[in-house]
């Protein structure tokens, strides 16, 4: 059957390619602004150029450019300005359906000479972040394999971080620390997940729920992070979504194996007489029909989702932009239950929770730039709520027999302010942020061996302020950087103890030779997040709250490493870094670091804990990047580290969930003529370290399943190791572009681990045998393969 769906599929791609290739191709054109990288001046008479062409443009008064009758096809495009440094946008890739703005930055050049300009270095850094800062671009968002268009996917081909194996899972883990020791940004809004079906009290999920359609960019730091930036311990991901197009509409439609999504954009109160509008929107609106193949197929569970996402911007005037941007989900998981039985299909119909979930984030920022140039200030109000319906039944089909219950609602109400401000040579940073929460929980252990339910809500103000200063010095080759932030709350019983997490950093770059080819960084700091709103709602039966007395999650970071530019678009970069933390939380019943849970569907957090658990990550990172040239690209990362967390006993560090040790990631493409392009991407994750199964106790709470955690790191999964391969063929009409990709995950077959299954020993017709006897289901092979056919159209 797999064979001959896969037959189908390549039968179906070779018609659409022969058909396709009779018609005309079209010319094509783009544009965007350049503007300076510290003030965000726009930059007039800017030189734009496609370099290999003898094309190109100068930018206008507002730093606007237009490059027109465009042979269709990727290239790399330079933007020069004199006293500034050259940039270049690697693998642009031109199509007749409309690309978004090409938008340059340009900094300035302390050692240029009258005439003369320098290439920057192409790879993102800054003073507070010079290491452990990664970047991706809209083409390699939008061609990555085996993704799905499924931006956490996409962030997991970043050097350091993996995801959960053994499940199906979507979390991202960054050097070895917990998913919800993460942040996300969209645009400078904060949202508390990317995934559907998310994990409450953490941050992963089987799908997620961001439209890569948005996006000019991913960006992620790994270490070093810069003040402005609360309640993180491992990584910061930002998102920035591009503007809509201000000058004419435009049309965005996806379809593949799993969903269909469509984005519109476009400017509005656009006048007959007006080249652009000063307001824009875009929008998006996404379909999950991953149940409808699921339930073709038999599964026991069917996942049926929503999402959608939205950016309004309105240019008040030249130094005043207004942005408006939101997104949201509706999560549906239900039970199926399979026609004919098998014991594998039983556990998990046994086993899976009955999830309804909705989420919302909405945000308005007003930025300000200076009249003079000298800084500008961000304002943002946003609020979202996170709605969480989740429950398991001793018989899950009929929904009788309640063993737990969680009904919570989580709400934010956040005002978030930034001031920088540029004082000659200095650089100076400082913001604060307020923010109301709203908390709300009915659980009900009603089956669970805890055994009791309660009833309660919350709400508290966080607050936090925050300060930064850097500068350059000897002809811009060292950097400097140091900062600190507090933070408080009204709810826990120190949490206005605020000099509890005063939390300085400080970083140092340095570039070793006049070529710029070689640079040191380093950097220290000290970060802490409050502990989730499951922890700290959590009550007993009387509704008295158990955890007041938690205390803030402390990381200490020291990083260090050499980055060596090879050529003007790729580099070689080694890092050591070591994060060790404090107060981290400790389940109370059973006696485990809340850093080895959270890699489930359950709820994470939402019992009694104790914040005395210690923990350590440390290891080496090597990285290869290389920009689009020569038709070809690539990321190859090496992660060799170590996760390690105490319980009660703080001299006993246990291996953590994510202690693979060896982490390897390769993604790559070349670009064939004809626009034809083959990506592939390569992942290889060490033995995963968990705690076996408490078979005695899992039969008293069956179909809870209960693990022996003075044990962890006594089961080891097997390695993982998966490549997926995609091939993308674009047609280019007038004013539109036919886009038609083919992936394969898992391209080689290979049997990806899983974890041991136990369900109760039943009869060939499903009955269960008195008496119950707990027993292991015989492993079934998960080496299969598969594909992914779909189209996207730009019009």
């Amino acid at each position: 059957m797999k064979r001959y769906i896969f037959s189908l599929v390549i039968t179906i791609l070779i018609v659409f390619t022969t058909s396709f290739e009779s018609f005309g191709q079209t010319k094509a054109s783009f544009g965007g602004y350049v503007r300076d990288a510290k003030t965000e001046e726009p930059l007039i008479g800017a030189s734009v150029i496609i370099e290999g062409t003898q094309l190109g443009a100068v930018t206008n008064i507002d730093g606007y450019y237009e490059i027109k009758n465009i042979e269709p096809q990727s290239y790399t495009v330079t933007a020069s300005y004199v006293g500034y440094q050259k940039s270049s946008r690697f693998n642009v890739t031109v199509r007749s359906g409309g690309i978004p703005n090409v938008n340059f930055e340009l900094s300035q050049d302390v050692e240029t000479l009258e005439g003369v300009t320098v290439r920057a270095n192409p790879f993102i850094k800054n003073e507070e972040t010079p290491l452990s800062i990664q970047k991706l671009s809209p083409e390699e968002i939008a061609t990555y394999p085996g993704g799905n268009n499924d931006i956490a996917k996409v962030a997991q081909s970043l050097p350091g971080v993996s995801g959960s194996v053994g499940g199906f899972r979507n979390d991202i883990i960054i050097r070895g620390g917990a998913p919800n020791e993460n942040v996300y940004y969209l645009d400078g809004i904060e949202i508390p997940n990317i995934n559907h079906f998310s994990t409450q009290g953490s941050a992963g999920g089987p799908v997620g729920l961001l439209n890569v359609s948005f996006f000019e960019g991913v960006t992620l730091s790994s270490s070093a992070f810069a003040s402005q930036y609360d309640n993180v311990l491992s990584g910061v991901l930002q998102f920035d979504q591009r503007d809509g197009n201000r000058r004419e509409f435009r049309n965005n439609f996806r379809l593949s194996s799993s969903e269909a999504a469509i984005t519109t954009e476009g400017p509005l109160f656009k006048k007959e007489d007006e080249e652009r509008s000063n307001t824009s929107f875009i929008a998006s609106v996404r379909r999950s029909y991953l149940q409808l193949l699921f339930q073709a197929i038999d599964l026991p569970f069917l996942p049926d989702y929503w999402d959608y996402q939205y950016k309004l911007s309105h240019k008040i005037d030249d130094y005043n932009e207004l942005i408006f941007t939101g997104v949201g989900s509706i999560d549906d998981l239900t039970i199926n239950a399979p026609d004919d039985f098998s014991p594998e299909q039983q556990a998990v119909l046994d086993q899976i929770p009955v999830i309804k979930q909705w989420s919302t984030t909405s945000g308005l920022s007003w930025k300000r730039r200076f009249k003079d140039n000298s800084g500008f200030m961000t304002t943002a109000l946003s609020t979202n709520i996170l709605n969480n319906q989740f429950e398991q039944f001793q018989d899950n089909v009929n929904q009788e027999g309640l063993v737990f219950s969680n009904n919570s609602q989580e709400q934010e109400i956040k005002l978030r302010y930034n001031y920088t401000k540029f004082l000659e040579d200095w650089t100076i940073n400082s913001g604060f942020i307020v923010q109301e929460a709203i908390y709300t929980n009915s659980t009900d252990f009603a089956g669970d061996r805890r055994g009791f339910s309660y009833e309660n809500n919350f709400n508290f103000t966080r607050y936090g302020a925050n300060a930064q200063a850097s500068r350059n010095f000897l002809n811009d080759r060292l950097g400097l950087s140091a900062g600190f932030r507090f933070d408080g709350n009204t709810f826990t019983e120190s949490g206005n103890e605020i000099y509890k997490t005063f939390s300085p950093r400080a970083s140092i770059s340095y570039t070793l030779d006049e070529k710029r080819k070689w640079t040191i960084n380093a950097s220290a700091g000290r970060y802490y997040k409050i502990p989730p709103y499951t922890i700290l709602g959590f009550a007993n039966e009387n509704g008295e709250f158990l955890n007041r007395d938690a205390e803030y999650i402390q990381s200490d970071h020291l990083v260090a490493g050499i980055e060596y530019l090879v050529t003007p678009s790729s580099r070689f970069s080694i890092e050591g870094f070591y994060k060790r933390y404090d107060n981290y939380p400790v389940s109370v019943i059973d006696s485990v670091s809340l850093a080895n849970l959270g890699g489930g569907f359950s709820v994470l957090g939402n019992e009694e804990i104790e914040s005395v658990g210690l923990g350590r990550t440390y290891g080496m990172e090597f990285l290869y990047q290389r920009k689009l040239t020569k038709d070809f690209y690539a990321i190859l990362a090496y992660t060799l580290y170590r996760s390690e967390f105490t319980g009660f006993d703080k001299d006993e560090y246990l291996r953590s969930t994510w202690d693979n040790q060896n982490l390897i990631t390769f993604t790559g493409g070349y670009k064939f003529g004809n626009n034809w392009e083959l990506s592939a991407r390569v992942r290889y994750l060490g033995r995963t370290p968990l705690a076996p199964v408490d078979q005695e106790a899992t039969l008293r709470a069956y179909p809870s399943i209960v693990r022996d955690y003075s044990r962890q790191g006594d089961l080891l999964l097997d390695p993982f190791n998966q490549t997926d391969i995609r091939i993308d063929k674009k047609w280019n009409f007038d004013n539109w572009t036919f886009n038609i990709f083919f992936e394969v995950q898992n391209a080689f077959v290979q049997d990806l681990p899983s974890e041991p299954s136990f369900g109760l020993r039943r009869d060939d017709m499903g009955d269960i045998i008195q008496p119950r006897e707990l027993v292991r289901i015989e492993d079934v092979s998960n080496s299969s393969l598969l594909p992914n056919l779909g189209v996207v159209i730009d019009f």
